[in-house]
């Protein structure tokens, strides 16, 4: 506890006057990104990644994590309004936040939201004081073998639970891992995938990457989109949010349960705030003692997931900061962000960097009281938000990106590439390719490969080595778990399938 408090105390101190302003910048950016439905926190991140050069280190991350956690507070208004959610961890809040809505709940639904959201960040800011420095520790003792081990895990998670073909999501991978290997090789010097290109000898940078996948695709996509006027003509007034007594009463339960839910979630590399936010309501299910009446506009379908989805947001930062391996792909912008400002994520970062470390928690505490005075009083700011015309609104992000990718080396080059990555981006999408993989692919590559290699040289060109130590090979164990749980999932629904097909056919055979 000693370590606690001095830990916040040098996170006080790291709170100047600048680094509230950017944390309040971020924050109500995220929550205006969370709104409105399509853009999320990964493409924005992107897109400001280099302004964040240009700022104090602790500045710059605070913001970008503003950012991240804002969008899952504001991303529940278009869920509940209009039925899209701002963001993919609130499309769980569809199911029972619109339907409070058509039953004339919306004010206090988006009341509920708020407070749950707030409710699941603040456990999940405890859970990382109180956890994170005794990991940090236990990282020190950890070796590149173990390293490697853990990031193939996260590789591996991030895969199997892709939505979608698991297939699909190995194909990602593994065109990030080569990507991430493109340029110039640390160890030997040795020029790769460059194909005689000058341009490809240091490789592509993170936010070209980044920016095309997530930020040009969204903008292409966007095109021939109607304006988002169709918005319920219902008002939504300070007097119309406050819940009744009873919304309270069976919502506080489920917000308790969701943020400890979404805690371990958060804590798990690879799994994100949408798994974590359909776990919750899979839970509330077997809760329940009516589970019929969730989906009907219940509200405890509402208040769990919305904490989940918050918890595990920020307890996404623990496995990022204390042991350098991205919990998600917005995580892995973050991550490398850190490390464009030279500073290392890992076990390291806690001693050596107290300041950036104790100062992005005390800026969680600031941002989640920040965001409840945002999401509350302003809420009719948000839900004016959605009426803006999106022809209007892309075309401008679209600009703001260009601008933002020449100003990191003045290169046209770059807009070049940025803009194959975008159309890249666009094909994946339509062809249902999740590109959030090939990211985590891109940032994990080429630090996986420089651990294995070195656990290589330790062990002497031994493969078991990873084997051997009791860590890598119990981590090693667990990636194998889940791509045979994967594996043997698939083979049954398929089997299933062909039975029901094999059944409706007996029971309506065709003419002969």
């Amino acid at each position: 506890m000693t370590e606690v408090l001095a830990g916040m105390a040098a996170g006080l101190a790291a709170m100047t006057p600048e680094v509230l302003l950017y944390c309040a910048i971020g924050v109500t950016l995220g929550t205006f990104i969370g709104v409105l439905p399509g853009i999320g926190p990964l493409a924005t991140i992107a897109m400001l990644l280099p302004l964040t050069f240009h700022l104090e280190p602790t500045a710059g991350i605070v913001m970008l994590a503003g950012i991240y956690y804002g969008s899952q507070y504001g991303g529940s208004t278009a869920a509940i309004l209009l039925n899209l959610p701002g963001t993919a961890g609130s499309a769980v809040s569809c199911i029972d936040g619109y339907q409070m809505s058509r039953n004339g709940r919306a004010g206090p639904a988006l009341f509920i939201t708020s407070v749950a959201s707030f409710a699941g960040g603040c456990f999940a800011i405890l859970v990382m004081m109180l956890f994170a420095p005794p990991l940090g520790r236990v990282a020190l003792s950890l070796g590149s073998a173990e390293y490697f081990s853990l990031m193939l895990l996260g590789l591996v998670a991030a895969v199997v639970l892709v939505e979608g073909a698991p297939l699909k999501g190995v194909a990602m991978v593994v065109i990030g891992l080569l990507l991430g290997l493109m340029g110039t090789d640390v160890m030997s010097g040795t020029i790769r995938f460059s194909f005689g290109i000058p341009y490809l000898y240091d490789g592509v940078g993170l936010v070209i990457v980044a920016m095309g996948l997530f930020g040009v695709s969204e903008v292409i996509q966007s095109i021939g989109s109607a304006a988002s006027a169709e918005l319920g003509k219902q008002k939504i007034t300070l007097k119309s949010l406050v819940p009744s007594r009873d919304e309270m009463r069976r919502s506080r339960l489920p917000m308790a349960r969701g943020a400890v839910v979404g805690s371990v979630v958060g804590i798990l590399p690879g799994a994100g705030s949408t798994v974590a936010a359909f776990m919750s309501y899979a839970v509330e299910k077997r809760a329940a003692r009516d589970p019929s009446r969730l989906g009907k506009g219940a509200v405890e379908g509402l208040a769990g997931p919305e904490s989940a989805n918050n918890a595990s947001a920020q307890a996404e930062f623990i496995p990022t900061l204390t042991l350098g391996i991205p919990g998600g792909a917005t995580m892995a912008l973050i991550l490398g962000a850190l490390m464009i400002h030279g500073i290392t994520p890992g076990p390291q970062l806690i001693t050596q960097h107290p300041d950036i470390f104790w100062g992005l928690i005390v800026s969680f505490w600031i941002g989640n009281v920040l965001l409840l005075v945002l999401n509350i009083p302003l809420v009719g700011v948000w839900v004016a938000l959605l009426k803006i015309p999106y022809p209007i609104l892309y075309p401008s992000i679209l600009a703001f990106i260009c601008f933002g990718v020449y100003s990191i080396n003045n290169s046209f080059a770059d807009i070049i590439v940025l803009l194959v990555f975008g159309l890249v981006g666009y094909v994946l999408i339509t062809l249902r390719f999740s590109p959030a993989p090939l990211l985590l692919g891109f940032v994990l590559g080429p630090m996986m490969e420089e651990n294995f290699r070195r656990a290589l040289l330790i062990g002497r060109g031994d493969l078991t080595v990873f084997l051997t130590r009791p860590i890598s090979g119990t981590v090693l164990a667990i990636a194998a778990a889940l791509v045979v749980f994967t594996i043997a999932g698939a083979v049954l629904r398929s089997r299933r399938r062909r039975r029901s097909a094999l059944a409706e056919a007996a029971e309506h055979p065709g003419p002969l």
